[in-house]
This record gives C-alpha cells, sequence and structure tokens, in this order.
C-alpha cells in the first residue's frame, strides 16, 4: 500500500493517527462503510499493527467506526440521531457566542468577520469541500470577535458528526445561500442586536437539518436511520 502520510517523530504517534484518521473520516475521505484493514492502515502510516488497532478502539468510543468481532472494522453510517445531536450542542454554543460578540466586537473584529465573507464570496464558483474550511474560519472568527476562541476548539469533537453531513451537503447544493446567513449574522452583530444575531445564528446552524433530509434521500447508503 503507497504511503497515506508521514507522521511527527517527535509528537505522540497515537495521537497523530487518531487526528488523522478522524479527519480523513469527518470529510468523507473514508467514505461511510468503508471496510478498514488494520495491515493496510498500519503499512500506509508506516507503523506496526498496534497504534491503528488502539485507535480503531478510540474512534469506535466516538461511533465513528464500528468494530465487528471476526468480520473487520467499518467507518460507521451517518447516524441521524447522533448529528441531530450534535446540531443541538452547537447551535446552544454559538447562539452565546453571537450575543457576546454583539457586546464585544470591535472595527477590527467585524472587519476581520467581513473580509471572511468576502473570501467565501471569491470561492462560490469553485465550491466543494474546500469551502468548510472557510466556513470554519469564519466561526471560528465569530468565537473570536466574542473572546470565546478556546471554545471553539472545545466544541470540535462535539460537531463532528454534524461535520459528515457538512461535508457531503457542500458538494450537493449550492452555498451562496450560506454566505448570504453569514453576512445577515454580522450586519446584526454590527448593529448591535442581540436578538436579531441570535436569530440569524440559529437559523443558520438548523439549516443543516433540512440539509440533512435532502443529502439522506439522495446518498441513502451513506445513512444509518436508527
Amino acid at each position: 500500500m503507497d504511503k497515506i502520510a508521514t507522521l511527527e517523530a517527535t509528537a505522540p504517534i497515537g495521537a497523530q493517527l487518531m487526528t488523522d484518521l478522524r479527519a480523513r473520516i469527518v470529510t468523507g475521505a473514508l467514505p461511510p462503510g468503508t471496510r478498514l484493514s488494520e495491515q493496510e492502515i498500519a503499512a500506509g502510516y508506516g507503523l506496526s499493527r498496534q497504534p491503528v488497532r488502539e485507535a480503531f478502539i478510540k474512534l469506535g468510543t466516538e461511533r465513528l467506526v464500528e468494530i465487528r468481532p471476526q468480520r473487520g472494522t467499518y467507518v460507521c453510517k451517518i447516524n441521524l440521531f447522533e448529528v441531530t445531536q450534535s446540531q443541538f450542542v452547537r447551535e446552544a454554543v454559538e447562539a452565546d457566542i453571537v450575543r457576546l460578540a454583539t457586546r464585544r466586537a470591535d472595527a477590527a473584529a467585524l472587519d476581520t468577520l467581513r473580509a471572511e465573507i468576502a473570501v467565501q464570496e471569491e470561492h462560490l464558483a469553485t465550491g466543494g469541500r474546500g469551502f468548510v474550511a472557510l466556513d470554519e474560519r469564519f466561526h471560528q472568527a465569530l468565537a473570536a470577535a466574542a473572546g470565546r476562541e478556546a471554545v471553539w476548539s472545545h466544541i470540535q469533537q462535539i460537531k463532528m458528526h454534524m461535520d459528515r453531513v457538512r461535508h457531503l451537503t457542500v458538494e450537493e447544493f449550492p452555498l451562496e445561500h450560506l454566505v448570504e446567513q453569514h453576512r445577515d449574522i454580522v450586519d446584526a452583530i454590527a448593529s448591535g442586536n442581540e436578538t436579531a444575531a441570535e436569530t440569524a445564528i440559529r437559523n443558520h446552524l438548523r439549516g443543516v437539518l433540512d440539509d440533512l433530509k435532502r443529502v439522506a434521500a439522495l446518498r441513502p447508503e451513506f445513512f444509518d436511520p436508527a
């Protein structure tokens, strides 16, 4: 098997492997239902099988892989319940973030947010999964404007099931409405209207639930309806 990635010798191998495998699952590089070979993964990273086995166990606790005794390890299909739970927690956190941002954001923070939207507009034509990274930057900038940037790193694992859907929907649906929603959020923050800012972020984040229904109908093989 060709080399997948080179891990840093000076950093913990297990943590690096977990981070990389998790990212490949969340982004869809390892699609739902994929059978994972312990031997092939180990060879791809230039590792023994032990750290790969340990990573599979940890990914299993995150409900990203399913270890089937005597049958193998498989990337979990996207679970609708997990997605709705992820969305609920993220919405609650970011509703507070935009309220704080409305009180605290200065001109520099607003300029940063508007600059992020401008970059998104430039990339609308290309779209695709690269747009997810721009969306992440925007939401991280919201957290920074609220003085809560560290919170953003804390919710990464919580929202990863929601992120799996986001990586699918950017391939299937137009992105202009997302940019417009981002603009509405920033406009509400700039106007000092906390209620409008909260409403805008909630409407924005609830959109993933509508997208979830549509993409599940388009790609039913990727979803576990249980």
